[in-house]
Formats: C-alpha cells, structure tokens, sequence
C-alpha cells in the first residue's frame, strides 16, 4: 500500500452516511470543515461512508449532496465511496496480519458474550481479554475474525484541537476487531486507511467520535503513519439543553429549507452554534471564511434556539436583492398558485413589488407565499369573519363610488399616486370617513382578507383590472346578502 504524502498543510474531509437526510449536526461539520480549509487556502474532501449496504441509498447521497449545495459548501475531492474502495481495506488488513500487528481470532459471538457477562457480574469492564492473541492461528484456523493488537502500555494520546490533551492507554482500549467474519472491514480501518490515502491532515467532527480516537491512533501507528490533527466539536442540543431528537426536534436542513429558510440564514445560524467571534451574530459567507478558527469553537453543547434562526431568517429577507429574493420564495409562490411543484410565477415588475412589500412582514418565505395569495390567485376566498366585519351594508355606497371612481383611472395612470387621490376624494364625498372606514372593505374586498401592505400599494400592484372586478363581486356579494 503506497500512502499519498500530504501536499498541503490543510486538507480536511466531511464523510457523511447517506443513511437519510442531511442532519444539521452533520452539516454544521460539514460547515466547520469548509470553513477551516478555505480560510487557510486548504482544501476539502468529501467522503460518503456507505458501508452500512442495508441502510444507504443513491437518494440519500444524492440528498445529502443537494442540502450542501443549498448551504454553499463547496468541496474540492470527490466525492469518494467507501463501498468502492474495498480492495484498499483488504490490503491494510493484510498488511497488518503480515506484519504481525494483528492477528486472527476464532472467539465465537456466544463465548465473547460468556465471558463478557462474567466479566461485568464481577464489576469490572468489560475488554477483550486477549484469548487468541499469542495462538498464532492461520488462515486455515475455520471462521474468525482479525483484531489489532494494542499493547497494554501504550499511550494512545493527542493534542485535541478544542478539547486539548486527550487519550488513554492501550488497556482501556483492547485489541478491537478491524475485519469481521465475512470479510469486511470495520469503520475503524476504513476510515484510517481513506484519511492516510486522501492526505488528511486535520479531522474536524463530532464529539461522539472522541471514544474512536485512541483506537485509531493505534491503527495509524500499526500502519507506520502519522495520525493528523484531531478536533472533536461539541454536540447540538435543542433550547432546552436536551440532545436532538428526529421524532421531536426539526434536525433535516431540507426541512428547513421547506419550512422557507433561506440558505445564508441557515448557513450563519448553524455556524454559530457552538463557535463565537466576538458578539457579532450576522456572518456572511466571506466573513465566514476570514473569521472562522478553532480556538473559539467551545467544549460545551451548543444551543440550537429556533428564535435565533427566525431573526436571522428575518434579517436576510429584509436584506437580500429583489431577483434574488423571487428566485428563492419562487417555490413556495408556486405552491400558493396550484402550480405543485412546478416552477412557479415569473418575475415581473409588480410581483417584485409585492415581495418588497412583505419582506419586513416576513419571517419565512412560506409565510410571504401565503400573504402573497391573492395576488397569485385570479379568484380569491374572502375571510368570512372579515367579511362580516367589513363587507356589510353600510359599507356598500363607499364601495360603489369608489369603484366608479377608479375605473376613470387609466391603466398607464395606475400607481399609487393617482389612487391616493381618488381615495382622499371619496372620503371627502362620504362626509369625510375615516381611512379605516373606507380602506378596510376594499383590502377585504381584493385580498380576502383584512390584511395586507398598504392600501394603494395593493391596488397598484394587483392592477386595474382586477382591482375593478373584485371590487365589483364584493359589492354584488353585499347586494345579494351573502
């Protein structure tokens, strides 16, 4: 087995499980990763580890490879295939038979679990206790599997790049099986033999793999190699301070994305969590890579608080450009006009307008879809509790003239301006109303509802001439008392 020499002083890896979405757990390593390897001008790896042959499907890579896409991570090698890089393993396996750093093992499940239960009923922990180490067995031995040997004595120790020192000895670990029965390899050797072939130099992952760590070492070690640089990032928890949970908390970054976040929003809460600069909360993408280090990444849980997601939410919907903006909310536009999954309404000038309108009434691109129906919509449903509110009798000759009044407005006229002025006429002829009084029924009256932005910026970006046929089914529904 020949080992790559590492080219680079950086050099990073994400290697999720496509097992099923993309957890923002995993993402927020796949985050960490990218950020550490474009600020240092590294690079990064990305690997999927799809051994698990029961669990992993072509859609969950390819969900897995469309949520970073969606997050901008970007990766400069792959992705590579545990399931094509079998004959790798087998090698290092091998290798290490030869060598006389591992050695078979004819244990059976039925007599490790024996002496396991004796062990723990006698009070102590339970590690392998070397039965075949010294039989010298052959390949000829019947079923076994392979177990590395750990000396007792070795110190299995590293610099942590959060955690700082870290290890233990070699008898805490035990010699731990690297291939099974059948012949495959366990994730321990996989991932030690990808990360010397693809030159990784630092792994950044979760804290639930630091009990792996030592183990790997040890197989770094047996295979004449420099381990790299460890950073085990701490875990996410929900607001409560409680471990996420698929059946209680939202944990998939597409259900995030169709819950309507947008991607910078997700982008810069999850690389908050468990990192700080300073007080700054907003981030860009730029400032993402000129900032980001693991010296501020903390030791405890980070935070997952939904309020925070939805200010940030909040902030890029006010901020992002208008084509922009439409190229985002456009699915969820589409969603609101019955067109399903399709690609939604064009942009046009007043569209464009109305989304600017609701950008500040907004916290999720679902919630300006929704508000943005009755634009989508040739035919609307009226709200019947606004209705009985606004549409009623006595607002019948205020429609009526109101409505005789904009049909005289021109189509070329047809901006806020000019149907101020038409408004401020017909409160004048009614006796001086209220704009309540006189703009309540007509927002009923083409929204369906009793809100929506200001009342002349909705006429004019709904149009003339559904403005007047609203209008006028509104007064024919109060005519016939409905």
């Amino acid at each position: 087995m020949r080992y790559v020499d590492a080219v680079q002083d950086v050099r990073t890896r994400f290697a999720p499980s496509p097992t099923g979405f993309l957890h923002i757990g995993g993402a927020r390593t796949a985050l960490f990763n990218w950020a550490y390897a474009r600020r240092h001008a590294g690079s990064l790896v990305l690997r999927i580890e799809d051994t698990d042959r029961e669990r992993s499907t072509a859609e969950s890579e390819a969900a897995v490879l469309e949520g970073l896409a969606w997050l901008g991570v970007d990766w400069d090698d792959g992705p590579y295939r545990q399931s094509e890089r079998s004959e790798l393993y087998a090698e290092a396996a091998d290798r290490l038979l030869a060598s006389g750093r591992a050695y078979r093992c004819a244990c059976t499940r039925e007599e490790l679990e024996a002496r396991k239960q004796a062990t723990i009923a006698a009070g102590r922990k339970w590690i392998y206790d070397g039965r075949c180490r010294d039989r010298e067995l052959g390949p000829d031995c019947g079923e076994h599997t392979v177990r590395l040997r750990v000396d007792d004595d070795e110190q299995l120790e590293w610099d942590d790049l959060v955690f700082g020192p870290s290890g233990q000895q070699g008898r805490e670990v035990g010699d731990k099986i690297i291939r099974r029965s059948d012949g495959s390899v366990l994730y321990h050797l996989a991932v030690v033999v990808d990360d010397l072939e693809m030159s990784i130099r630092q792994v950044i992952r979760g804290v639930d793999h630091l009990p792996n760590t030592p183990f790997q070492i040890a197989l770094y070690r047996a295979l004449d190699a420099e381990p790299p640089r460890f950073a085990h990032v701490p875990l996410i928890v929900n607001e409560k301070g409680v471990k996420l949970s698929k059946r209680r908390d939202p944990v998939s970054v597409q259900q995030f994305r169709e819950d309507g976040f947008l991607p910078e929003a997700v982008r810069n809460w999850l690389i908050r969590i468990g990192w700080s600069h300073g007080d700054q909360e907003i981030f860009s993408r730029e400032e993402i890579v000129q900032l980001f280090d693991l010296e501020s990444v903390g030791r405890s849980s980070g935070q997952a608080d939904p309020a925070k997601l939805e200010a940030l939410n909040r902030h890029y919907i006010v901020s992002i450009p208008a084509p922009e903006l439409h190229r985002a909310a456009r699915p969820f536009l589409a969603r609101e006009a019955g067109y399903g999954d399709g690609d939604g309404p064009t942009a046009s000038p007043e569209l464009e307008r109305l989304l600017d309108l609701l950008r500040e009434r907004s916290v999720r691109l679902t919630e300006m879809a929704a508000r943005a129906r009755w634009f989508l919509l040739d035919e609307i449903t009226v709200d019947e509790k606004a209705a009985r509110k606004h549409l009623t009798p006595a607002a019948l000759p205020i429609l009526e003239v109101l409505r005789d009044r904009l049909e005289s407005v021109s189509v070329s006229n047809w901006e806020d301006a000019s149907l101020e002025e038409v408004f401020e006429t017909v409160k004048t002829e009614q006796g001086d109303v209220s704009m309540g009084v006189l703009a309540q029924p007509v927002r009923v009256a083409v929204t369906g509802s009793a809100a929506s932005p200001g009342i002349y910026e909705t006429l004019a970006v709904l149009g003339r001439e559904r403005t007047l046929e609203r209008l006028g089914s509104a007064i024919e529904r109060i005519r016939s008392g409905r």
